[in-house]
């Protein structure tokens, strides 16, 4: 009898376990883990929207701080980023290359894309504004301070982005040509495929000087602005931002477009020193 009564203990024990292990389980698939459990990083990459941005290389640094921020607060949504200059990066849309967003440097190149229907008029915006500086390397002792010292027989190198296809080049050539320098530098003059290639030029040495954004100046520690161009010589420098009319991702497109606008995001564009129009 005690025998069997042991037994009986023992089959009981273990049955209780196993109730104990099932309403453990249940729980743990409960409704609200089940939310939790589908948060934004556990979504599998199949499953997520890849918007294709196609964005002016001076926003490189910008942009890869606002990524982690936008993901994070839609996780559905991943972002794949295409630097260059705006001229190739127009040029590459007009061909058919897949692009969600334009982020131009210039608003000659969105209108252009406008022209031909290739952006949504609906959700164009000029996004931001910049100023043309001129650089030096840390290292560099040459007396410079203004366009017309960059005539000066020491300086051999001047790196500037191709005009017709790098806004920051096109910028530059604008206002040597206002001060009648463009033609005498012409020798001097070495150009770049966009405005961080002149960047690292100036920050290596293979170059004296150069022209890029403000903005580009800033994120060097290998660089120092020794002048300021003279806003009324060029053009505004502005930053229309598009969603590609044949987006294959147009909801996920403008949800991006509207959050590059939000408070948030102009925050951090101020902090890397653009302007946001009024």
């Amino acid at each position: 009898m005690l025998k069997q009564a042991k037994l009986s203990m023992i089959s009981f024990f273990l049955l209780a376990l196993i109730f104990i292990s099932a309403c453990a389980s249940s729980n743990a698939s409960s409704p609200d883990d089940a939310d939790s459990a589908s948060s934004a990083s556990s979504l599998p990459p199949s499953e997520r929207t890849e918007l294709t941005i196609s964005a002016a290389a001076s926003l490189t640094d910008v942009l890869e701080e606002l990524q982690p921020i936008f993901e994070e607060a839609h996780p559905a949504i991943q972002l794949s980023f295409n630097f260059g200059g705006s001229g190739s990066l127009q040029q590459q849309i007009e061909q058919g290359a897949p692009a969600d967003l334009f982020l131009s440097a210039a608003e000659k190149n969105m209108q252009a894309l406008i022209d031909k229907g290739l952006i949504n008029t609906e959700n164009t915006t000029t996004l931001l504004t910049n100023e043309l500086v001129l650089i030096t390397s840390n290292n560099s002792d040459q007396p410079i301070t203004s366009e017309q010292d960059l005539t000066a027989e020491d300086i051999k190198i001047v790196a500037l982005g191709i005009p017709e296809s790098v806004p920051a080049g096109s910028y530059a050539q604008e206002a040597l040509t206002s001060l009648g320098l463009y033609e005498q530098l012409q020798s001097k003059i070495v150009q770049a495929k966009d405005v961080r290639q002149v960047l690292q030029y100036v920050e290596t040495g293979n170059a004296d000087a150069g022209f890029v954004y403000k903005t580009d100046a800033l994120t060097s520690s290998k660089v120092k602005i020794v002048h300021t161009v003279n806003p009324a010589s060029y053009t505004s420098i502005t930053y229309p931002a598009g969603v590609v009319s044949d987006s294959k991702y147009p909801e996920a497109a403008e949800t991006f477009y509207d959050f590059l606008q939000s408070p948030e995001a102009q925050a951090v564009f101020t902090s890397y020193g653009f302007s946001v129009p009024e």
